[in-house]
């Protein structure tokens, strides 16, 4: 019994249908872009992404199997000769759905399908954010505090405003002392003049 082995027809015929994946196959390795609708692209992904993982291992079973898919010598040659480069490292998931806006004369879902390791300002974009580790909110936390550390050390090394405090200080002190040194002075004089008050009275 084939209980659950349903998949999308794409309202074609077996032999219809494997000629459209194929072609669509050849363009989107040729072009590395294509435009199409969304239950399309789905089923495209399912067919072209293990012929993309055959370009791994560049053999002549290899490229006899690409070719049964594919149907054309210049895109097994491009699948050989550039792509495999591309996804040497990458372990399945060579394609990208992103959808678009629905088609003006049936409201289709619509969509643009690419290779992933083609997007050039996806990948560039990718390598410049921020890599959060962790997936629980105290990781975050720490990863902040680890960010905010640096800045307290700049703030410790900012040292000409503590310097100048003593000066400020001993600048101070030193009016203290000239205002002390000016009162002693003063002091003496003022038994001069008593002594002189003194004397007159003595002479009186």
């Amino acid at each position: 019994m084939r209980h659950k082995n349903a998949f999308n027809k794409l309202g074609r015929k077996t032999a219809h249908r494997a000629a459209m994946l194929s072609n669509m196959a050849c363009s989107l390795i040729m072009h590395k872009r294509i435009n199409t609708t969304l239950q399309k692209a789905k089923a495209l992904r399912g067919f072209v992404e293990p012929v993309i993982t055959l370009s791994k291992d560049d053999t002549m079973n290899n490229r006899r199997l690409a070719f049964k898919y594919l149907q054309d010598k210049e895109a097994v040659k491009e699948l050989f000769r550039e792509i495999s480069n591309k996804v040497a490292d990458r372990p399945g998931g060579y394609t990208r759905i992103l959808k678009t806006a629905p088609r003006l004369g049936d409201n289709a879902d619509m969509c643009m399908m690419e290779l992933v390791d083609y997007n050039d300002n996806l990948l560039s974009s990718n390598a410049n954010a921020k890599k959060i580790t962790g997936r629980t909110r105290r990781s975050r936390v720490k990863g902040t505090a680890e960010d905010a550390a640096p800045v307290a050390k700049t703030k410790e090394v900012v040292a000409p405003v503590v310097d100048e405090a003593p000066i400020v200080e001993e600048t101070l002190e030193v009016q203290v002392e000239d205002a002390t040194a000016t009162e002693v002075e003063e002091a003496p004089q003022e038994p001069a003049a008593d002594e002189d008050s003194t004397k007159g009275e003595e002479e009186k």
